[in-house]
């Protein structure tokens, strides 16, 4: 067999776009097996598709492609970040793609899959111990941050907790994407909450474009972004002890949700086995709404949650069995009995606005760059619904 040489081309002539222009335009799929023929589809937006491999590739490109028109990021630049899972990552390859020194404050609940990304893509790592007054790392990894940005001469601080341009991220592309794939027959969005962005983003969007859309925000029980008891948790990428700003309105919302680390577990255990997808425990945590609302509409119409990331980042924990029954959960990946866990899931409240737990102190008090003159207060009283 004679073999044609694959022809060469002009590196000039190259129309593949540079590896930041594939961020967004995230494929949806549609789950096969774990609803009945009388509940609404749930269609799951894969965003491990970006090219950092989750959905915090969107507001991590957007800020910073914002700083560099605005001249806050030079060439040779330093971005400097608290994060201990996928915003980190993200901006450690954006600083790759770009040039940038890249400094990622994390905390001891960073995994060792997530460490060595970050070390894959050149970023230097910090790792801050001393928990703050919440049982957690937040505050304590924010604060060192801002020092190092207020040290260090050409750095930046994306500062994804405080910075509005998270939420804006969202609004104009992930949730416009969502709402047009997902089509007419929507009834409802389920999204997490940790530092705002993707909750806030998507919320706005859909009471300025599609107000009849029910909209769940999930979090984790222990976590007091919705109030509540604190203390500790182990689904990654949920959760702060205060409201971010960057969820600046409640009653955008119409229910909030608190999940265990079990049930979230589960339902990623249970979506990988069932449906072929691999997810992180947020998505589990969504999926665990998603099933429960999509019980609640009819066959006609779609229930549609994030799905953040791939679950390659938690082989090593949430599906470890060893992993599980060392903390004392369940390696169990029954879809049975997870239904009969999503079957007994309640709202943590169906008034988002009475759930506040504002801090507008907050972010002077840690020194952040986008702390507001005034103290301002977010929203959070209950408006005119449509």
């Amino acid at each position: 067999m004679v073999r044609v040489p694959f022809p060469r081309t002009d590196p000039n002539d190259v129309t593949a776009p540079p590896v930041l222009d594939t961020i967004g335009g995230t494929p949806m799929i549609s789950l096969q097996h774990l609803t009945r023929p009388t509940d609404a589809a749930v269609v799951v937006k894969l965003e491990r598709c970006n090219p950092g491999g989750s959905v915090k590739d969107r507001p991590a490109w957007h800020i910073v492609r914002k700083a560099e028109e605005d001249g806050l990021l030079r060439p040779g630049g330093t971005v400097i970040e608290s994060s201990s899972g996928n915003f980190g990552i993200s901006l450690a390859m954006i600083g790759a793609a770009r040039g940038y020194r890249v400094i990622i404050i994390v905390d001891p609940k960073a995994t060792a899959t997530n460490l060595a990304m970050l070390h894959a893509f050149g970023a230097e790592v910090i790792v801050v111990d001393e928990q703050d007054d919440t049982g957690s790392y937040h505050k304590t990894r924010i604060a060192l941050a801002n020092r190092l940005h207020r040290e260090i001469p050409g750095s930046f601080r994306p500062d994804q907790c405080f910075n509005p341009l998270n939420a804006q991220a969202h609004h104009r592309d992930t949730a416009a994407e969502l709402v047009d794939q997902a089509g007419p027959g929507l009834a409802a969005v389920v999204a997490t909450v940790s530092t705002g962005g993707q909750l806030g983003g998507i919320s706005r969007y859909l009471r300025e474009h599609a107000p009849e859309v029910h909209v769940a925000g999930v979090d984790a029980i222990g976590s007091t972004v919705f109030g509540g008891e604190s203390h500790a948790y182990l689904i990654p990428g949920v959760g702060l002890g205060w409201t971010p700003t960057n969820l600046d309105d409640l009653s955008r919302l119409d229910s909030v949700y608190k999940v265990s680390d079990e049930d979230a577990f589960l339902a990623c255990r249970v979506l990988a086995r069932s449906e072929g997808v691999l997810v992180g425990g947020s998505t589990g945590a969504a999926l665990c709404v998603a099933l429960r609302l999509a019980r609640r509409h009819g066959a006609d119409r779609s229930v549609a949650l994030l799905a953040a990331d791939s679950g390659e980042r938690y082989l090593h924990t949430i599906y470890d069995d060893d992993w599980l029954r060392g903390h004392g959960l369940s390696p169990d990946t029954s879809p049975a009995e997870l239904l009969r866990r999503v079957d007994r899931l309640v709202p943590y409240s169906t008034h988002p606005a009475g759930t506040a737990n504002y801090r507008p102190e907050l972010a002077g008090e840690l020194g952040s760059p986008h702390a507001p003159a005034d103290g301002h207060r977010p929203a959070a009283t209950t408006r005119p619904r449509p």
